[in-house]
């Protein structure tokens, strides 16, 4: 397995790290299980968010007393300096800690800077100088706030979507961070779910030294495929870069990642799958798919009101109105036996 140093962080751990968003969906002692049989298989790069819900407690519970054997990110969502300071108490009492080595302005939409009249980079200053927080990050889902953050010099660390899915736009993102030296920590590695196949997902990321993978897992054996990982790490070989040329292929385009930020719709589409029924379809198989409450779901479609509200909001600006419209189209073929899953 490489090891990656997250630019002039310092910070070098496996290539080969735990997202935390999913453990929020699974019990404490499930999740406790989780992070520790994580840091015994050798991952010591752990991420997590204000926004994850019970996600920092979880971390918390699972770390205390052994600080000092691992990493720990966050983030904070705030606008306000008052929401920075409050977000940064309740992490650090959440996760039973006097420190985070890495954290982060969570899906900014803008790239703060000193003296912008906001507080908040301000903020980002006095709490590393103060010893609560190591280095300072961000996260971003658009590409534009991405290249800002990266070229202003003010960010340790920049938290982006990257998979073998991605486009020249993300490659160039990847050296961008290293001409600059800031580390580049990879979410959505397995592009929210459509990725299957986790060893050419890992081959791909080691083709790049500079990037850390966040993996989101929930299930053991899940976490068992990547700390298998640990010891026998896949190669970019002619057969993974043949497979996933075609995954590429049939995914080319627009597709849904699934990351829900466009949530919640006033007519309450579960957009987030709605939008993606198809690929879900055929890259995930299941009948479930086809039951009683996910036919309901997707005729929701049907109420959509055009309002502009989910594709507004979503961070890869997609239309998501005429995807939604596609995917339902497509899904009603599949119960008419007019295409197969």
């Amino acid at each position: 397995m490489n090891n990656v140093t997250l630019g002039t962080t310092g910070i070098t751990v496996p290539q080969n790290a735990f997202g935390a968003l999913p453990i929020q969906r699974v019990t404490v002692d499930e999740a406790v299980q989780l992070l520790r049989r994580a840091y015994e298989g050798g991952m010591r790069y752990f991420d997590t968010a204000r926004a994850y819900t019970d996600s920092e407690k979880k971390v918390g519970i699972a770390f205390e007393g052994m600080r000092d054997k691992l990493f720990i990110a966050t983030k904070t969502t705030a606008k306000t300096p008052e929401g920075f300071w409050q977000d940064l108490a309740t992490s650090l009492e959440l996760l039973r800690t006097d420190y985070i080595d890495v954290y982060q302005f969570h899906q900014a939409s803008q790239v703060w800077r000193p003296g912008d009249g906001t507080g908040m980079y301000e903020c980002m200053l006095e709490a590393k100088a103060s010893g609560k927080i190591r280095h300072i990050g961000i996260t971003a889902h658009k590409i534009g706030v991405a290249f800002e953050a990266v070229e202003s010099g003010l960010y340790e660390t920049l938290q982006f979507p990257f998979s073998y899915l991605s486009g020249e736009q993300e490659l160039r993102l990847v050296e961008s961070c290293r001409e600059h030296n800031v580390g580049f920590i990879c979410m959505k590695a397995l592009a929210g779910g459509l990725i299957t196949n986790s060893a050419a997902a890992m081959a791909w990321m080691t083709r790049f030294d500079n990037t850390l993978p966040i993996w989101g897992v929930q299930r053991p054996r899940e976490l068992e495929e990547f700390l298998s990982y640990m010891d026998e790490t896949p190669g970019w070989t002619p057969e993974i870069e043949a497979f996933v040329e075609r995954e590429r292929t049939e995914l080319a385009g627009s597709f849904c990642r699934g990351c829900g930020y466009c949530m919640p719709c006033p007519m309450g589409i579960e957009i987030n799958n709605c939008a993606r029924m198809s690929l879900m379809l055929r890259r995930a198989p299941t009948t479930n798919w086809l039951s009683e409450r996910w036919q309901a779901e997707m005729a929701k479609i049907e109420t959509c009101l055009h309002c502009g509200h989910c594709a507004s909001k979503c961070p890869y600006e997609l239309d998501t109105p005429a995807l939604l419209e596609r995917n339902l189209e497509d899904y009603r073929r599949v119960l008419a036996g007019e295409a197969t899953v």
